[in-house]
């Protein structure tokens, strides 16, 4: 299982620089090309939510996100470091699903839970997290 731990200052113009990192480890973990919008888009949302979530809470703390390659599939966590997660009742994906989101970040929680099939969303006393992941293919063996 390989690991590739970011962190950025919480600004919104580190977002692009997470995508591009996520959308080529999940190329090399052989996610489908046809499926790295959606990991671009679904990163991109998750960052800005934690971007977003530090601001308006004042962490300084850097947003955090893993980038984890399994055997058969590739995982991706952002974390934030509110603790609580700004209201663990506000970060279930049940609002966002229900229709009943209100707020940037109940609409980015929509966004992701309609990107990405197997995704998860808790909340803790360290901040919340984010976990996406997407099937990956196997290595092609070449000649």
């Amino acid at each position: 299982m390989a690991t590739v731990e970011l962190r950025f200052s919480a600004l919104p113009e580190h977002v692009r620089t997470a995508r591009l990192v996520a959308a080529a480890v999940a190329r090399r973990a052989g996610v489908d090309e046809a499926v790295l919008d959606e990991v671009r888009l679904a990163v991109g949302e998750a960052c800005s939510r934690a971007v977003g979530l530090h601001a308006s809470n004042a962490i300084a703390a850097p947003v955090r996100v893993l980038l984890i390659e399994d055997e058969k599939k590739f995982s991706i966590e952002v974390g934030d470091g509110v603790p609580g997660g700004a209201g663990a009742e506000g970060t279930g994906l049940e609002a966002a699903e229900s229709g009943d989101a209100e707020g940037e970040d109940e609409m980015g929680l929509a966004v992701i839970s309609g990107l990405v099939d197997d995704v998860e969303v808790t909340a803790g006393e360290n901040g919340g997290v984010i976990r996406m992941s997407w099937p990956t293919a196997p290595a092609a063996v070449v000649p």
